[in-house]
């Protein structure tokens, strides 16, 4: 069995190979995805979630010939069409909070493989996660307890921490809520023999 290379440091996305036994080597990306976003400006969010985990393996792809690279990018995508990108500072995340409070907004997870520079294989999933209403002194009390850890999530949660406090329901892969469609990349792998079928 040949050994992945996942084109990110996301500690979520490392925590979901590694509990599910898939060899591999993880190694960021640093792709400019500001770039790309600003490029695809009006594109559907799953599109754009897409091209983002495709720019990320294939930029590692190109130093790891023969080799399966899997890059993964997720997005928020607000009941109004506004995509909300990582919170850079604790007050960004409290306006993301407070907006997301009592409304429902879509998790949109994108998984690309490449291999010799070329996306072989691709999967987009979405979850619909419902937040309950927030009041300002528990959105402060949750930025207390989690600022700065959440600043490098979409979404300003970690659902696998204090983060599922933030939602009454959530319809969806956990998976995907956690930031990579896992089980189809686990069949993809499996037809690759990077795991036993």
């Amino acid at each position: 069995m040949s050994v992945l290379v996942l084109a990110s440091q996301s500690a979520s996305r490392v925590a979901m190979l590694s509990a599910a036994g898939v060899p591999f080597v993880a190694e960021p990306a640093h792709a400019d995805e500001a770039a790309l976003k600003a490029a695809m400006a009006g594109a559907r969010p799953r599109d754009v979630a897409d091209a983002l985990a495709e720019l990320k393996a294939l930029k590692v792809s190109a130093r790891h010939l023969g080799r399966l690279v899997l890059g993964s990018d997720s997005l928020v995508v607000l009941d109004d069409g506004t995509i909300l990108d990582k919170p850079v500072s604790r007050e960004e995340a409290r306006d993301h909070l407070l907006r997301m409070s009592g409304k429902r907004h879509d998790l949109v997870s994108a998984a690309v493989v490449a291999e010799n520079g070329q996306a072989v294989w691709r999967h987009v999933d979405t979850a619909r996660m419902f937040v309950r209403p927030l009041s300002y002194a528990f959105v402060e009390a949750y930025l207390d307890a989690e600022w700065p850890a959440i600043g490098a999530c979409v979404g300003c949660y970690r659902i696998e921490g204090p983060g599922v406090q933030l939602f009454s329901r959530v319809e969806g892969s956990q998976f995907t809520v956690l930031g990579m469609p896992l089980l189809p990349v686990l069949s993809y792998l499996r037809e690759r023999e990077v795991l036993p079928a």
